[in-house]
């Protein structure tokens, strides 16, 4: 149950003796700068990867060059992406952190060419309080932050003085040891009660509740069985009562069903996953392919809306 009273409706579609669960989405409005907000819940968003470093597991530099990762987003725009999330250092599991000033020399020239260069909103994808402070300043209008608040204390901070939405996403340790805090009793809880703390620290750092988004973060610090219960069990991220980001995106995780594929080879395996994100809930997806991946969601929200599902099934209890 909501703290509103409000709670979810699944739709049970029977095949055979199984049940595929469609679950409604509460409608969320995120505030942007200049008077622009994102609207969440009617259709589900797609938020394009600009990966601008070397070493990225899926398309290691290939965006490096400021020029080509405008071409690149003004394609992502041209196939439909909702959002651009811009990093200049990989996550990726066993990555080592990155030096500021090298991650702001990698996003600093995109961030500006891709702002003047495109109509969609920006989000820049760090954990360093000061990248974000210029990356801000350079015209991003979204954080997202792989470590929920918890690897610099000052990004909060940063992200309450500028009033702009932040993703927190779940994580445990560095990405060069994350594999080592891959233990779970029951995932989707903890990962659940790890994010409501990660909310706590923004709240508390005076970011806005409801400019909070939450990604439970398939792939870190988690193995592959870990990912897919969590995937499987979204709905439980409901409780969180905020909107939810999920990013499949050609992640090793995959690999437990396709075998040894290399991740620019995961895309068919990427459309179910984002797939069964949609009709679980999921809020945005964060995808490499927004061509295809953009069809895979809008095909998807079809068979939500057949189901009349499209962000408003809700009923109010006592």
């Amino acid at each position: 149950m909501r703290r509103d009273g409000r709670v979810h409706l699944p739709v049970a579609l029977e095949v055979g003796s199984r049940f595929l669960m469609i679950h409604s989405r509460k409608p969320y409005v995120i505030r942007l700068p200049g008077g622009r907000y994102l609207s969440l819940g009617g259709r589900t968003l797609v938020m394009g990867i600009l990966n601008v470093t070397p070493d990225s597991f899926a398309d290691g530099g290939a965006y490096v060059d400021p020029g080509r990762a405008l071409e690149a987003a003004q394609r992502f725009e041209a196939d439909g992406a909702d959002l651009i999330d811009i990093g200049g250092e990989s996550t990726r599991p066993g990555a080592e952190s990155l030096p500021v000033g090298e991650e702001l020399a990698r996003v600093l020239p995109v961030i500006k060419r891709v702002v003047a260069g495109v109509s969609v909103p920006i989000s820049v994808d760090t954990y360093k309080a000061e990248v974000a402070r210029r990356a801000l300043d350079a015209g991003a209008v979204m954080i997202n932050d792989v470590s929920a608040l918890s690897y610099d204390s000052d990004l909060a901070r940063v992200v309450a003085a500028a009033g702009v939405p932040v993703v927190l996403m779940h994580n445990r340790g560095r990405s060069s040891k994350m594999y080592r805090e891959a233990r779970y009793e029951n995932v989707i809880t903890e990962v659940r009660d790890e994010l409501s703390a990660g909310i706590r620290r923004a709240t508390d750092a005076g970011i806005s509740w409801d400019q909070v988004v939450v990604d439970p973060g398939l792939g870190f610090a988690k193995q592959a069985t870990h990912t897919l219960s969590v995937l499987a069990n979204l709905p439980g991220l409901m409780e969180l009562d905020r909107p939810i980001l999920v990013g499949p995106s050609r992640k090793s995780f995959l690999n437990s069903a396709l075998g040894d594929v290399l991740p620019g080879e995961r895309e068919w395996g990427t459309a179910a996953a984002v797939t069964a994100a949609v009709l679980l809930g999921a809020h945005i997806v964060r995808v490499h392919g927004v061509c295809e991946m953009g069809q895979v969601v809008r095909v998807t929200d079809e068979i939500r809306a057949s189901w009349d599902l499209g962000g408003s099934r809700w009923v109010t209890t006592s």
